[in-house]
């Protein structure tokens, strides 16, 4: 069974693209006490606030009919920023001839790594 970014970026995605924008990543996390649902969106343009504000009032109701996320949740729109996680496969294939940096962590000694 998918997890509920996976279900949230099949359920969005059409929208996000008929609106004139990709769709980058979905995160569920949570924070403190808070859940957060993060939709990364990217075009050639760039994205400013009001792109961020007009896929959010679109896909809103979207969200709420389906009903994936059981628990309250913070719902944020942004772009992905200079600094982009690759975090999947199409991510990395995305940045083959990119420089990138790599941030390691070793849970044994907790102990962080930057390579490049």
């Amino acid at each position: 069974m998918a997890n509920i970014e996976e279900k949230v970026e099949a359920l969005v995605k059409p929208k996000i693209e008929e609106l004139g924008y990709n769709l980058y990543d979905v995160e569920y996390a949570k924070e403190g006490k808070d859940y957060f649902l993060r939709i990364y969106i990217e075009n050639e343009k760039g994205i400013s606030l009001e792109d961020c504000e007009k896929v959010t009032g679109e896909i809103n109701d979207i969200l709420d009919k389906a009903d994936y996320v059981k628990n309250e949740y913070f719902l944020e729109v942004s772009s992905t920023g200079i600094e982009k996680i690759l975090r999947k496969d199409k991510h990395l294939e995305s940045a083959i001839g990119e420089e990138i940096e790599v941030r390691l962590f070793k849970p044994i000694d907790k102990e962080k790594i930057l390579s490049r």
